[in-house]
C-alpha cells in the first residue's frame, strides 16, 4: 500500500496550491479518502474527506469554502485544491484512506497514510 502526496511548496497568503495524492496497492474506490495537516508543534488536524464515489465531501470549518477535495477513481488519485491560503494553513499535509462506510474526521478512522507534503504560506 502506498499513498504518495505531492504538490506542496511555498505560496504567499491569498494564493492557491493544489495537492495530489496517488494511491496504489489497494482498491482505491473501496476507500473514502481524507486530508489531514499538522503544523509545527501542533497536533494533526482534520482538513476534509471525500466519499468513495466523490459525490460527498466534508470539510473542517477552518477550510470550508476555500478548499475543495476531488478524486479520480480511474486514476487512483485524490486532490486538494486550496485557495485563499492563510499563514495558519502552513503545515505538512497528509492524505489518508479509510475503509469506513461513513466519512470520519478522526485520524484513528483511517487505515493508510501517505508521507506528507509541506505547505508554507507566507504573510
Amino acid at each position: 500500500v502506498q499513498l504518495q502526496a505531492s504538490g506542496g511548496g511555498l505560496v504567499q497568503a491569498g494564493g492557491s496550491l493544489r495537492l495530489s495524492c496517488a494511491a496504489s496497492g489497494f482498491t482505491f474506490s473501496n476507500y473514502l479518502m481524507g486530508w489531514f495537516r499538522q503544523a509545527p508543534g501542533k497536533e494533526r488536524e482534520y482538513v476534509g474527506s471525500t466519499s468513495r464515489t466523490g459525490r460527498t465531501t466534508k470539510y473542517a470549518d477552518s477550510v470550508n469554502g476555500r478548499f475543495t477535495i476531488s478524486r479520480d477513481n480511474a486514476k487512483n488519485t485524490v486532490n486538494l485544491q486550496m485557495s485563499s491560503l492563510k499563514p495558519e494553513d502552513t503545515g505538512a499535509y497528509y492524505c489518508a484512506a479509510s475503509s469506513s462506510f461513513l466519512i470520519t474526521t478522526m485520524a484513528s478512522g483511517y487505515d493508510y497514510w501517505g508521507q506528507g507534503t509541506l505547505v508554507t504560506v507566507s504573510s
